[in-house]
């Protein structure tokens, strides 16, 4: 299938999302898995220490990352504007592979997603005090075509 993340495209047999550790994870994370689960035809696979959803359709997947947009995009508006404080969020990407293919794990090399929220605070007259968070549960993993 060919699935689009914001303007990169990708040739995949399937996207996983990943929900480790759900008892440390946040509600955030808890929130976004959940969305992604309420569209897929087949529930989430459990394991001792995740969750697991595959996706397998092109149009799953848009309206999976629309519907991650709309819950991180709530999460951004629910700041409380009174208060001095800004929220953002925005996607990180990354991969790694050595010259066979394979990551440092030994697994078959592919991209994978995480999100990273940023929270600003600050009062008139003070500077800025940012804060970055990584969601450490909460991850996209974009497979590789298979060989």
């Amino acid at each position: 299938m060919r699935v689009d993340f914001y303007g990169l495209t990708f040739d995949t047999p399937k996207v996983t999302v990943h929900l480790w550790s759900p008892w440390r994870s946040t509600a955030l994370e808890h929130r976004l898995f959940e969305v992604i689960g309420a569209g897929l035809k087949q529930p989430a696979e459990k394991f001792p220490d995740g969750l697991q959803a595959h996706i397998t359709d092109p149009k799953t997947w848009r309206t999976t990352l629309q519907a991650v947009s709309r819950v991180l995009k709530g999460w951004q508006e629910d700041a409380e504007p009174g208060n001095g404080e800004r929220r953002s969020w925005r996607w990180m990407i990354e991969g790694n592979t050595d010259a066979n293919g394979y990551d440092h794990t030994g697994e078959q090399a592919c991209v994978w997603a995480f999100v990273r929220l940023g929270l600003d605070r600050g009062e008139p007259g003070e500077p800025d005090k940012g804060e970055d968070i990584d969601l450490d549960g909460f991850g996209v993993q974009i497979w590789p075509t298979e060989a």
